[in-house]
């Protein structure tokens, strides 16, 4: 919280900025799920290649996420 700034308005901010983070991820996710062929996820998988592990975690995240939804779908 910065000087002259009240609670109330640091918690508005605080959770508008978690909001929107959400949002992003949901949008991030909507796209990674567009990637549902096996080309398609070998040509991402191939762009993810050219970036750390450090810079990709949050996507790597995501996809085994959805790996395991589809799996747990089709177990079904």
């Amino acid at each position: 919280m910065t000087p002259g700034t009240s609670p109330f308005t640091a918690l508005r901010t605080t959770l508008a900025i978690r909001r929107s983070a959400r949002e992003g991820r949901r949008q991030l996710e909507r796209e990674l799920a567009s990637y549902d062929t096996p080309a398609a996820r070998a040509e991402l998988d191939a762009i993810l290649g050219r970036y750390s592990a450090d810079e990709t975690h949050e996507v790597q995240a995501i996809l085994s996420q959805q790996a395991a939804a589809r799996l747990a779908g089709a177990a079904r």
